[in-house]
C-alpha cells in the first residue's frame, strides 16, 4: 500500500469525513503542481488506493487571480502541460482546465466532488489560495484535506513565529533530523495500480461543460490562444519556460557546475552562481525535497554526518561541503522561514503592522526627513530615476522576471530611501515584484521585500536620515561590492525602448 502523507502536514479543512461509498477520489493541485515529490497527490492516491477508486487529479487555472498576466500565465501553463502528459503516461485521469473568463470555471470542483471519498488538496500559506481553499471547503458536502507539501519542515512542526534566521536556524537544528528520513515518495503514481477513472460519468459532465484546455494553449504552439485571454499584456511572457521537466533540467545543471561555486561567488554579477529554481519552487513545479534529496545524493550524505547538537552556525552543521551548507541555508533555513512567518501570521503577513516593533519604531522616528528624490509608482516602474544601477535592476525585472540577489536588496532600500513613507514604500514593491517577477506573490519574495524595512533584520547603527536604525545601502558601496560594467551594458536604457 501506498503510504499515506505525515499526519504533520494533513489538515482537515471541514467537518466532513470521508465516504466509504465514494466512487472516486478527487486530488485538487492548486500549489504543488507536479507529479514528483508531491506529498498531496501521494495521500490522494493513497487513499484511492485504500478504498479501491479511481484518482481524477484537477488542475485549473483562473483567469482573474490578482497579477494576472501574460508572463504568470504562460510559465503555469507549460507546467500544466507536463503535468497532463504524465498524468495520461501513468493512467491517472486528469481534468485541466484554463478559464477563458473570469467566473467560467464557477461549480466545476463541486461537480467533480460529486461522490467522492475525498478532496485533497495542497496547504499553501500565501496569496488568494487559502481563502480558495477554505471558502470551497466550506460549500463542499465531502472531506477535504489539505497537504502541506511546502519545506522539508511541516509548518506545523515550527510551533510560533521567528524573528531573525538565527533563532529560525537553531530551531530547525534541533527538530528537523526526524523530517530528512519521511521524504515524499519520487514518484508516487508509479507506486500504486489503481482502476481508471476515465468512464466515471462525473468526470465526464465535467469535460462536457468545462472542456479541458487545449493542448496547444498548453505548450504554447497556439500563442493566439494564450493573446485571447483577458490578461495584463504588458508584462509579457520570459524567455524561461516552466514545468517540471525544466525544473528538473535547471537542478541538474546547477549542481554540475554553479553549485560548486555557490559559497564563495553568490554576489558575481556577470557570472552568478544561483540555482534559478525560484519560480520553479514557486509555481510548485519543483518539490524542495526533490532539491535538497538531490544535493544530499550528490555529497553522498547521510543522517550521521549532522553534528551532535544543535549550534545555530550557518556552516559546519549539516557535515557537508561549503557550497553544499550555504546552499542549504538559504534552500531550507531561509525559504522556510518565510513560510512559517506566512503561516502563523493568515491574511496579514505582508501588511506593514507585521514588522518588527524596533523597525516601525524607528521608520516612524525619521517619517519626517527630507527626501531629496522622490519618484511614483509609475516612474519606478519605467526605470525613470536618477540611478543607473537602480534602473538597470528594474529593466532586468521586467525583462527577465527576476533581478541579481545582491541588486535586489539594493532595488528595494532604494525605493524605501525615494518615497514618501516606509508604508508607500511597502505599497510600491510589493507592486513590483508581484507583477513583474516571476516567482513573486511568494512567501519567499515577501520576505525579501519586508527585509528591507527590518524584517529578520537587527538594528543598525549609525543610524541615518529616512532608515533610521533600518540597515542602509548605497550606490557607492555596491558599485565597490560588485563589477557592474557588463550588467549595466546588458540592462541599459535602450532595453525599454525596444518593440
Amino acid at each position: 500500500m501506498i503510504p499515506a502523507a505525515p499526519d504533520s502536514r494533513v489538515l482537515a479543512m471541514n467537518r466532513e469525513d470521508l465516504d466509504p461509498g465514494g466512487t472516486h477520489v478527487v486530488y485538487w493541485m492548486v500549489a504543488q503542481r507536479r507529479t514528483r515529490f508531491s506529498f498531496g497527490l501521494q495521500h490522494a492516491a493513497h487513499l484511492a488506493a485504500q478504498h479501491e477508486v479511481p484518482l481524477v487529479v484537477l488542475e485549473a487555472l483562473r483567469v482573474d487571480y490578482p497579477w494576472a498576466s501574460e508572463r504568470h500565465h504562460r510559465f503555469i501553463l507549460d507546467g500544466m502541460a507536463v503535468n497532463r502528459t504524465r498524468l495520461e503516461a501513468a493512467g491517472v485521469a486528469s481534468h485541466s482546465f484554463v478559464e477563458p473568463e473570469a467566473g467560467a470555471g464557477r461549480g466545476l470542483l463541486a461537480t467533480l466532488a460529486e461522490g467522492a471519498v475525498a478532496v485533497v488538496t495542497d496547504h499553501w500559506p500565501c496569496f488568494f489560495v487559502p481563502r480558495m481553499v477554505e471558502a470551497a471547503a466550506s460549500k463542499l458536502q465531502v472531506a477535504v484535506l489539505a497537504v502541506d507539501g511546502n519545506g522539508v519542515l511541516p509548518l506545523s512542526a515550527a510551533g510560533r513565529t521567528f524573528t531573525t534566521a538565527a533563532s529560525f536556524r537553531r530551531h530547525l537544528q534541533k527538530v528537523i533530523a526526524p523530517h530528512l528520513q519521511c521524504f515524499p515518495l519520487e514518484d508516487p503514481l508509479s507506486q500504486v495500480e489503481l482502476p481508471s477513472g476515465e468512464d466515471l460519468p462525473v468526470l465526464e459532465r465535467v469535460r462536457e461543460r468545462w472542456p479541458a484546455a487545449a493542448r496547444g494553449l498548453l505548450d504554447g504552439s497556439d500563442p493566439e490562444a494564450l493573446a485571447a485571454l483577458p490578461l495584463d499584456r504588458e508584462v509579457p511572457c520570459v524567455d524561461l519556460r516552466g514545468g517540471s521537466e525544466a525544473a528538473e533540467a535547471a537542478l541538474a545543471a546547477f549542481l554540475e557546475g554553479p553549485f560548486l561555486r555557490y559559497a564563495e561567488g553568490r554576489n558575481a554579477v556577470d557570472d552568478e552562481p544561483t540555482s534559478g529554481l525560484s519560480p520553479y519552487l514557486h509555481y510548485g513545479h519543483i518539490s524542495a525535497h526533490e532539491v535538497v534529496a538531490a544535493v544530499f545524493e550528490r555529497e553522498d550524505w547521510d543522517l550521521d554526518r549532522l553534528a551532535p547538537k544543535a549550534t545555530g552556525s550557518r556552516q559546519g552543521w549539516w557535515g557537508m561541503s561549503q557550497s553544499a551548507e550555504a546552499f542549504l541555508d538559504q534552500a531550507i533555513t531561509w525559504r522556510e522561514l518565510g513560510f512559517v512567518f506566512t503561516d502563523q501570521n493568515p491574511g496579514i503577513y505582508d501588511e506593514y503592522r507585521t514588522l518588527p516593533d524596533w523597525a516601525r519604531q524607528t521608520l516612524r522616528e525619521h517619517a519626517a526627513d527630507e527626501r531629496p528624490w522622490q519618484y511614483s509608482l509609475g516612474e519606478l516602474e519605467q526605470a525613470r530615476t536618477h540611478d543607473d544601477i537602480w534602473n538597470a535592476a528594474q529593466r532586468q525585472l521586467r525583462r527577465e522576471g527576476r533581478i541579481h540577489n545582491y541588486l535586489r536588496m539594493f532595488w528595494g532600500k532604494k525605493v524605501l530611501e525615494w518615497t514618501e513613507s516606509p508604508q508607500v514604500a511597502l505599497e510600491y514593491l510589493t507592486e513590483l515584484n508581484n507583477r513583474w517577477a516571476i516567482d513573486g506573490r511568494d512567501p519567499n519574495s515577501t520576505s525579501g521585500i519586508t527585509w528591507v524595512f527590518g524584517r529578520f533584520d537587527r538594528a543598525w547603527g549609525p543610524e541615518r536620515p529616512i532608515f533610521g536604525k533600518v540597515r542602509f545601502m548605497s550606490s557607492d558601496s555596491t558599485r565597490r561590492k560588485l563589477k557592474l560594467a557588463g550588467y549595466l551594458a546588458r540592462f541599459g536604457p535602450a532595453l525599454l525602448e525596444e518593440p
